[in-house]
């Protein structure tokens, strides 16, 4: 026997099995539907439609999910939309923030670079203007120094050199309280000189002592400080004796109280005053040498 006869015997075979078989199923359920109850093929029944509606809710869920993911599906495509525009809006404004920042460097540079300049030129300014100051300095201090130097030639005034020459023709009693005045101003005692010279000037109105006593009047309350009234004082020695020898130092020291009260205009005209009319004088000398002074 060859294998193709084998093999169709081996299939006629397989189908007379397989023919019994089925047969032998379809008896087996003929068998068991004629055993069923009726209340079992009710519950059988009822099962089924509630599997069948299960079946269409599951289908109805499924239905509704599709229908939510692709809402969730367009929402991200539109999601993604916005974001790729918002994308390009950021990339297009830090691009023209960019350029506005590079702009902006480059002027705030040149700005530094003017600043600089500016203060370079102010700095050069400024030394220019303390070595001025400097030599202003050294000018006022050499004034100064040659000021005082004048001031220390000068005779320093003593009861002697005060009442010098115009002293000779007068009394005992009119020395005495000439005297007497002069004492306290060389004490320091400026106020009760002060009030010692005015009650001379009262006594003796005419003395040859009077202008000197009306002098030092002034020099007393310019020692005080009390400019106003030391420049009046000053001024009744010019107005009351003005061929008296005090005059001209009445003027320089009248000058002086006008520098200390800053009236600059007057002095310069009381010293220049003194400088012309007396020019031989040591008052002369040191009107030019304080007018110097104030013109630095």
């Amino acid at each position: 026997m060859n294998n193709r006869d084998c093999c169709d015997r081996r299939g006629s075979l397989d189908f007379h099995m397989n023919g019994r078989l089925l047969w032998l199923i379809g008896a087996t359920f003929v068998w068991l539907s004629a055993c069923v109850q009726p209340q079992q093929i009710e519950l059988i029944e009822r099962e089924q439609r509630r599997l069948r509606g299960d079946t269409a809710s599951v289908h109805s869920d499924v239905e509704s999910l599709r229908a939510s993911l692709a809402d969730t599906r367009a929402n991200l495509q539109q999601i993604q939309r916005d974001f790729n525009a918002l994308k390009e809006r950021i990339e297009e404004t830090r691009y023209q923030v960019g350029r506005q920042l590079g702009q902006s460097s480059r002027e705030g540079d040149q700005r530094v670079k003017d600043l600089e300049t500016r203060v370079a030129k102010l700095d050069e300014s400024l030394k220019a203007q303390e070595a001025l100051l400097k030599s202003r300095d050294e000018e006022l201090k050499q004034l100064r120094d040659t000021l005082q130097t004048a001031q220390k030639a000068l005779p320093e005034p003593s009861p002697g050199n005060a009442m010098s020459e115009a002293a000779a023709g007068e009394t005992d009693a009119i020395r005495r309280d000439y005297e007497a005045a002069w004492r306290l101003l060389d004490k320091k005692d400026y106020k009760a000189a002060i009030t010692r010279f005015k009650d001379f000037l009262k006594k003796y109105p005419k003395s040859n002592l009077a202008n000197n006593a009306q002098y030092w009047i002034g020099e007393s309350h310019y020692a005080l400080r009390e400019f106003d009234q030391a420049i009046i004082e000053f001024d009744a020695v010019r107005r009351k004796y003005p061929q008296g020898e005090k005059v001209p130092a009445a003027l320089l020291k009248q000058g002086f109280a006008f520098a200390e009260l800053g009236e600059k205009i007057n002095a310069r005209l009381v010293l220049q005053e003194v400088a012309e009319k007396y020019p031989n004088s040591p008052e002369a000398a040191k009107a030019k040498l304080r007018l110097k002074a104030l013109e630095s």
